[in-house]
Parts: C-alpha cells; sequence; structure tokens
C-alpha cells in the first residue's frame, strides 16, 4: 500500500511495513487508531486519569522503540495490550502502599458526597460506576486485569492468555476467581440493586 493511501482504517500490518520502511507518519496513525482505547485499559486497571495519561504516553514510546520486533504472528493489538498490562502492572506493583491509601480516601469522600445527593439519578450511574470500581479495585492485579481485558474489552481468553504470557486455563480460573470476588463485594453493599451481570 502507498503512502498516500495509508489511513486509520487500513490493516495494522501494513501501516506497520510502512512504518519500518521509513514512513514516520504511519505511526502516527498507529497512535490515532489505538491510543483511546489503550487509555482505557489503562485507565481500568489504575483507575486514576493522570496516571493512566502518563503509562499510555509510556506505551507508545515503548511501542516506537519496539516495533521491529513485532513480527506480525499474532494480532497487533495483542502486542499493543501487552506492552500497556505490563506497564499498568509495574505502576501498581510499585504504587502499592500509595495506591491504596488514595481509594480509601475516594470512597470515603464518595460517602459523604452520596449521602447528600442520593435522589440524583446520574449521581446514581457513578455510584453504581464508583462502587463496581471499588469491587475491581480490591482483586489482586492480575486478577483485574483479566477481569478488565475479559469484562470491558470482551478478549477471549487465549487472547489474554497471549497477552499476560499466561495458560488459558489459569485466565478462565482468574476471572472464575475474580467475578466471586466482585459478586461478594458488590452483595456487601446495603440497598445495591445488582449493577453488572457477570
Amino acid at each position: 500500500m502507498s503512502d498516500k493511501n495509508l489511513n486509520i482504517q487500513s490493516d495494522d500490518n501494513e501501516i506497520i511495513e510502512n512504518f519500518k520502511n521509513g514512513n514516520q507518519n504511519a505511526f502516527n496513525l498507529l497512535v490515532l487508531k489505538y491510543q483511546k482505547k489503550i487509555y482505557w485499559v489503562i485507565r481500568k486497571m489504575v483507575l486514576d486519569h493522570d496516571d493512566a495519561d502518563d503509562i499510555t504516553q509510556e506505551v507508545f514510546i515503548k511501542l516506537y522503540k519496539s516495533i521491529d520486533k513485532f513480527r506480525g504472528e499474532s494480532q497487533f493489538y495483542t502486542y499493543i495490550y501487552k506492552i500497556a498490562v505490563n506497564l499498568s502492572l509495574n505502576h501498581l506493583n510499585k504504587n502499592k502502599r500509595n495506591y491504596a491509601k488514595k481509594i480509601n480516601l475516594d470512597s470515603e469522600a464518595y460517602k459523604i458526597k452520596s449521602k447528600d445527593k442520593s435522589s440524583d439519578e446520574h449521581f446514581d450511574d457513578k455510584n453504581r460506576t464508583k462502587i463496581l470500581e471499588d469491587a475491581i479495585s480490591t482483586l489482586p492485579d492480575q486478577q483485574r486485569a483479566v477481569f478488565n481485558l475479559r469484562f470491558y474489552d470482551n478478549l477471549s481468553y487465549d487472547e489474554i492468555a497471549r497477552i499476560l504470557n499466561k495458560s488459558t486455563g489459569g485466565m478462565k480460573a482468574n476471572y472464575f476467581h475474580a467475578v466471586k470476588k466482585i459478586e461478594v463485594f458488590l452483595k456487601s453493599k446495603k440497598n445495591f440493586e445488582e449493577i453488572i451481570k457477570l
């Protein structure tokens, strides 16, 4: 495919080939194509916007430096998701103590606000989202990654296994345990109707 026909709808492998052949613009297409998806993969893991934004930038810097290693043996999105998930897990491991404090502070502030705004239907949606995020934040890092990739991104267990370098059976078990823990967390919330069908 020639440079002038290259666009965001172009096949990933063609865009990458163009980039490897010196077309710097092709990399910009990859960023445009995947930036939002990657941001949300990360955001669902680290929850904080600024952290997710920083990690998203790191993902594309790492991708820029390592794209020569991509041989097209797997889907490109699997390759970039793998970078995003690994950087997110590294971030969570480095910031475990600060992250736990932040979640607790956010939860306390949220409880105070919820007393004043319980009749607001928009707040109700935010409340549901916040409770689900709180439930997910209690999961061990790997279970959180598996749950997010399966529940939000609808990836198959095989795809998740490739992203995390684990067995497919292990990913199924991780998801099962994550769902059980989330269900227990949600049931512990008073007057909380079912938010999600797990």
